[in-house]
């Protein structure tokens, strides 16, 4: 979600109010940052490239519920996470909610909410990691498709 005027310390049922729309955010994660390297999880969210936003912004007004919204990802073709915002641990009201606690909220601020079940890190048997060369789309129903292709560094 998109901020789109300032809040601190906003009820949660207040916090729709101060959201100016809704778009897809693709929350990638270097997993070796965040649990080999150096125990860091920041870091682990900030490479470059990281965090793609689009393809477009809808309006709070032309998303009729952020609580039902068909989420998934595929990796070369593959459906690895499928979902809907409605079993999100949070809601979108609480999470607004308790960041406006710990900092004020500015227009243009982008939250993103988390993740689907099916990250490759939890894969079972074996953990499956994104590779040099593998597509990834990420799609949320009435937002759009994003597509990123993976290229190693170096």
């Amino acid at each position: 979600m998109v901020i789109g005027k300032p809040t601190k310390i906003c009820p949660a049922g207040e916090a729709l109010d101060y959201v100016a729309g809704y778009c897809v955010v693709n929350d990638l994660s270097e997993r070796y940052f965040q649990m080999q390297l150096t125990g860091q999880w920041t870091k682990g969210k900030s490479c470059d490239g990281f965090g793609p936003v689009g393809p477009y912004l809808l309006t709070r007004d032309q998303v009729s519920d952020p609580q039902n919204l068909d989420m998934s990802v595929t990796v070369n073709g593959a459906t690895m996470q499928n979902g809907n915002s409605r079993d999100m641990i949070f809601s979108v009201r609480q999470i607004i909610a308790h960041l406006s606690e710990l900092m004020t909220l500015h227009p243009g601020d982008i939250i993103a909410t988390g993740t689907p079940a099916g990250v490759g890190m939890g894969q079972k048997p074996d953990p499956v990691y994104l590779q040099d060369g593998d597509e990834i789309v990420t799609t949320i129903a009435g937002l759009g498709s994003q597509r990123q292709l993976v290229v190693a560094e170096g």
